[in-house]
C-alpha cells in the first residue's frame, strides 16, 4: 500500500551543505572557496575540488565598457583590469590569468575562451540580459558560473518601446528626415490618434508590463499575451490576459516583448500577419528573430501592416541594402532599447555585484548555466533528470488559453525512504521543462526555485512512498498542472489537471499515463497525442500518413478505457510532420482531437 508526504517549495530556505559550492576555513586564517566540478561524460574520473584562496585579491578582466559605479564596485573587491576590444587571439592569452571577465554583447566568449583558461576563470557576467554571445555548454563543463544583468534596463527599454510607438503613430522620423531634406509635407504625414486603440502586449514580463503601464496612461485599451504571467498581476493596471490568436486578431498596435527561443523564433510570419487586423502597427524592441522580416515587408506591401517601428532585427547590423530597412514605413533605430544613462550604470551595479558575489562564494539568483553535480549523483538519478525535464516540457504545451501555468503538483514515487531522495535536482528540471520552451530564462539547480517564484509559479512536492526495493531511486514521476484548460481535453484527469506521468525503463525514460489513460511511449524525438474511437485499422492509417512523408516511428502506444470505447494513441515520430500530414490525421473521422508535441 502506497503512502505520501507532501511538501512545498520554501523559497527562503538557505543552501545547505549538499549544495555544490560552499565557503570553508582551513587551519589558517584565510577563507578558501571549494567548489565539486564532476568530470565530462567522456572521462571516467572522481570529481575534481577546485580550491581558491579567498585571502588574495582575485582578478576581474573587464573586456567591454562598463559604468564607473560598477568598476568602482569590483575595485573593492579584486583587482580590476579594463582591457577593451580584445581580438580573440588576445582574450584567449588574457583569461588565464583572469578568475572573472565581464563582457557586453560585443565579445564572444567562446570555447577556445574557456580552455585558455586552465581552470582559473570562476565567473563570466554578461553585463545585459542575453547570453548569445556566451558559450553556455563549455562554460558548465568547465565549472565556470555565467551570470547576467536582467533588470536594470526594464525602465529605458519600457520607454524606448513607447517612444517608437508615438513616433510611429505621427511619422516623427519621416517628417524629420522631409523638412530636414526642404520639404513640407504637411498633409503626407498625417498620423493616428493612440486614445481608445487596443494595444497587444505579447510578453507580460517585466519590460510588457512597463509598456503596458505607460500605454494605459496614454489612454490606449492594453490586452496582453503571455503563458506565465499572474491574471492578478494584470487584472491589477487594468490588463486583460488573452490568447495569442485573439491578441494579435483585436489589436491595432502590437509591442513585441517575448523571448527568442524555439518556440517564438518567427512567431510572425506569413500566417500570423494574415490574422491581423487590416492597418495594424507593429514596434519590436525585444529580440529581431522573433519576426520573418521577409514576411513583414510583404505584410507591408500588401497593407496588412500599415507600419511597424524596429530597434532589433535578426542580423545587426542590418545590411544597408536591407528591403526592411529602406521600407518607407519602416522607422529603424539601432538597438538603443537599454541606451540611457541611468540604465547603463544600473547595469553596471547589477553585474558588479552578481560577479563579487560569485567570487565570494554565493548562490546566484542571476545564474544562467546549470552548476556541476558530483559525478555519483548524476550517475544514479541522470534518466530520471531526462524524464523530469520531459514531462515537464509536454504538461506546458498542453496548456492553452489566457489564464497562465500558476499551480503544478509533482509527485515522486518511490520505496525509499524521505531523507534517502534529494528531488532538487528533480524540481529544477520539471521547472526548467514548464518555463524553458515559452521563455529565455535559463533554469538551473542554483536558480529554479527563485525563477518559479518570479513568474508566480508554486511548486508543490509529494513523496509516495511504494512498497519495494528501494535499488531504484524512483518508480514515477507525475506532474499535474491546475486551473488551467488544455489545448488536448484527454489530458485532463478526472480531478481536472493536466496530468502527466513517467518512468525510466531500460534506462529511457518513458511516458506512462496522459490524463486517466495509460499509455508507454519512449520521450525521444517528439510526440503526437490522438483522442479516438477505438476501433481496427486506427495505427495503420496514421502510420500511413506519416510514412508518406518519410516520417518515422518510434514507438506506438494505445491505452484505452474498454474494448470499442475511447482510446488515446500515443505515437513517437524522430522528425516533425508537415502540417498537411497534421491535418490528414485530424481529418480521420475516428480521430476526436490530436496534438503534437515537441521535447
Amino acid at each position: 500500500m502506497a503512502t505520501s508526504a507532501s511538501s512545498t517549495i520554501n523559497f527562503s530556505t538557505k543552501p545547505s551543505r549538499t549544495s555544490l559550492s560552499w565557503k570553508t576555513r582551513l587551519a589558517s586564517s584565510s577563507a578558501f572557496a571549494v567548489a565539486a566540478v564532476s568530470p565530462r561524460r567522456d572521462q571516467r574520473q572522481y570529481p575534481r575540488f577546485v580550491i581558491f584562496s579567498m585571502g588574495a585579491k582575485p582578478t576581474v578582466l573587464v573586456a567591454e565598457k562598463l559604468g564607473e559605479a560598477g568598476v568602482d564596485l569590483l575595485k573593492e573587491f579584486a583587482d580590476v583590469d579594463c582591457s577593451y576590444n580584445l581580438s580573440p587571439e588576445e582574450l584567449r592569452n588574457k583569461i588565464s590569468l583572469c578568475d572573472a571577465l565581464i563582457v557586453r554583447s560585443g565579445t564572444k566568449v567562446s570555447r577556445e575562451v574557456f580552455e585558455s583558461s586552465g581552470g582559473r576563470l570562476k565567473v563570466v557576467g554578461r553585463a545585459g540580459v542575453g547570453i548569445d554571445n556566451v558559450d553556455l555548454a563549455a562554460a558548465t563543463e568547465h565549472g565556470c558560473l555565467v551570470v547576467n544583468a536582467p533588470t536594470a534596463n526594464t525602465v529605458a527599454a519600457a520607454e524606448h518601446g513607447i517612444a517608437l510607438l508615438t513616433a510611429m503613430a505621427r511619422n516623427i522620423a519621416q517628417a524629420d528626415a522631409s523638412v530636414k531634406a526642404g520639404k513640407w509635407l504637411r498633409n503626407k504625414y498625417v498620423g493616428v490618434s493612440l486614445v481608445g486603440k487596443t494595444l497587444a502586449v505579447m510578453g507580460f514580463g517585466k519590460v510588457g508590463s512597463e509598456v503596458a503601464r505607460r500605454a494605459k496612461g496614454l489612454g490606449m485599451h492594453v490586452i496582453a499575451h503571455d503563458p506565465y504571467a499572474p491574471a492578478d498581476r494584470a487584472r491589477a493596471i487594468g490588463v486583460e490576459l488573452v490568447s495569442f490568436d485573439e491578441a494579435i486578431a483585436s489589436a491595432d498596435f502590437i509591442s513585441l516583448h517575448m523571448p527568442l527561443t524555439p518556440a517564438t523564433k518567427k512567431v510572425l510570419n506569413d500566417e500570423t500577419f494574415a490574422k491581423m487586423k487590416k492597418g495594424v502597427r507593429i514596434v519590436n524592441v525585444a529580440r529581431g528573430g522573433v519576426i520573418d522580416e521577409d514576411a513583414l515587408v510583404r505584410a507591408l506591401d500588401a497593407g496588412i501592416v500599415a507600419q511597424a517601428a524596429l530597434d532589433v532585427f535578426t542580423v545587426e547590423p542590418p545590411s544597408k541594402d536591407s528591403k526592411l530597412i529602406q521600407h518607407e514605413n519602416i522607422t529603424a533605430t539601432p538597438h538603443l532599447g537599454a541606451s540611457t544613462m541611468e540604465a547603463q550604470e544600473g547595469v553596471a551595479i547589477e553585474i558588479a555585484e552578481a560577479v563579487v558575489g560569485a567570487l565570494k562564494g554565493e548562490l546566484a539568483a542571476t545564474a544562467v548555466n546549470a552548476p556541476m553535480v558530483p559525478a555519483e549523483v548524476l550517475s544514479e538519478l541522470k534518466p530520471f533528470v531526462e524524464l523530469a525535464e520531459k514531462l515537464g516540457r509536454l504538461a506546458v504545451q498542453l496548456v492553452t488559453g489566457g489564464s497562465g501555468v500558476k499551480s503544478v503538483k509533482v509527485t515522486y514515487g518511490s520505496a525509499r525512504a524521505p531523507d534517502d531522495l534529494d528531488t532538487r535536482l528533480l524540481r529544477a528540471m520539471i521547472t526548467k521543462g514548464l518555463i524553458e520552451p515559452i521563455s529565455s530564462a535559463f533554469v538551473n539547480l542554483v536558480n529554479a526555485d527563485f525563477t518559479a517564484k518570479q513568474r508566480g509559479l508554486r511548486i508543490a512536492e509529494e513523496r509516495s512512498h511504494l512498497n519495494g526495493s528501494p535499488e531504484s531511486p524512483l518508480e514515477f514521476i507525475r506532474v499535474q498542472i491546475a486551473n488551467v484548460e488544455s489545448k488536448f481535453a484527454s489530458a485532463i484527469s478526472d480531478s481536472g489537471e493536466i496530468r502527466v506521468e513517467g518512468r525510466v525503463k531500460d534506462g529511457i525514460p518513458h511516458l506512462t499515463k496522459v490524463g486517466s489513460f495509460e499509455v508507454d511511449v519512449s520521450l525521444e524525438g517528439s510526440i503526437i497525442l490522438c483522442r479516438q474511437v477505438d476501433q481496427p485499422g486506427m495505427i495503420g492509417k496514421v502510420g500511413s500518413i506519416l510514412s508518406e512523408e518519410n516520417v518515422n516511428v518510434s514507438f506506438m502506444s494505445v491505452g484505452r478505457i474498454a474494448p470499442r470505447k475511447h482510446a488515446v494513441m500515443a505515437i513517437g515520430v524522430d522528425e516533425q510532420p508537415s502540417k498537411e500530414s497534421l491535418k490528414r490525421i485530424g481529418e480521420i473521422p475516428a480521430v476526436e482531437e490530436f496534438v503534437y508535441l515537441k521535447l
